[in-house]
């Protein structure tokens, strides 16, 4: 079955979805940071989605995308409570969540807040935490000033010449929801793929986040040659199976 789209309102801004309606736990992926759902990675879950007549779910946060509202009043709060919002209203029974990266961080924080409804992960190259590990750490001299100054920074990205800004209330924010400090009580089947050349989330990281998911069914997979994206062919054919194998437990 084709996709169909549409637009959820919540809290004032207009979040654009698109759905391939099927069979089985439902599959939502989530995004990364400045990055939409008009993506390889997803459109190849959709394309997979439409295959087998599953059921499948992706949408554009606050900012990203085509959704509405502006990409620098987005926090992680915000983007939590988007992907909640779509949980709640546009989907039923049990979930399996797809986080890429940033979404990696958003589905365990959807699934902390939703035990009910997610039964199974698929992360890849996750960015948990990344607010205060990955990006605070590394800001040059000239973008904590900008910060203290005027509040934002146009960090410069290998993804979009235009760079994308980076605002102190993201930082403020996203330290509210760190969870790597402790034991992180998510029960469900995960699956973990993460590159081992990946310059902006280390396999370290990756790795530290699977040792602190306190389920039974956890797997690490590390590619050894697998940039940040892994959208390569094999990438996307491994993607797939995880997705395949963690809804088959869920559908079990």
């Amino acid at each position: 079955m084709a996709e169909t789209s549409g637009r959820l309102n919540h809290d004032g801004v207009e979040i654009a979805w698109r759905r391939v309606d099927g069979t089985g736990p439902a599959v939502l992926w989530l995004g990364g940071f400045h990055s939409a759902m008009a993506a390889t990675k997803a459109d190849a879950l959709a394309a997979w989605a439409e295959r087998g007549g599953r059921a499948f779910l992706r949408f554009d946060y606050l900012g990203h995308g085509v959704s509405g509202g502006r990409f620098e009043d987005g926090s992680i709060t915000r983007w939590r409570g988007d992907a909640l919002a779509v949980i709640d209203q546009l989907t039923e029974g049990p979930l399996v969540l797809v986080g890429s990266s940033m979404g990696a961080w958003i589905a365990l924080l959807a699934s902390l807040a939703r035990p009910d409804r997610v039964g199974g992960l698929v992360l890849v190259a996750p960015a948990t935490d990344f607010t205060e590990r990955l990006l605070k750490p590394g800001l040059p001299d000239v973008a904590h000033a900008a910060l203290a100054r005027v509040g934002v920074w146009t960090r410069p990205s290998a993804y979009d010449p235009e760079g994308y800004p980076i605002t102190r209330a993201l930082l403020e924010d996203g330290a509210r929801w760190s969870i790597l400090d402790a034991d992180i009580p998510v029960g469900v089947p995960v699956r973990i793929l993460q590159g081992g050349a990946d310059p902006d989330v280390p396999w370290t990281h990756a790795l530290e986040l699977a040792n602190a998911l306190k389920g039974p069914d956890v797997v690490f997979t590390l590619v050894r040659d697998g940039d940040h994206r892994l959208s390569r062919p094999a990438d996307i054919a491994r993607l797939i199976g995880a997705v395949e194998e963690v809804a088959g437990l869920v559908g079990a």
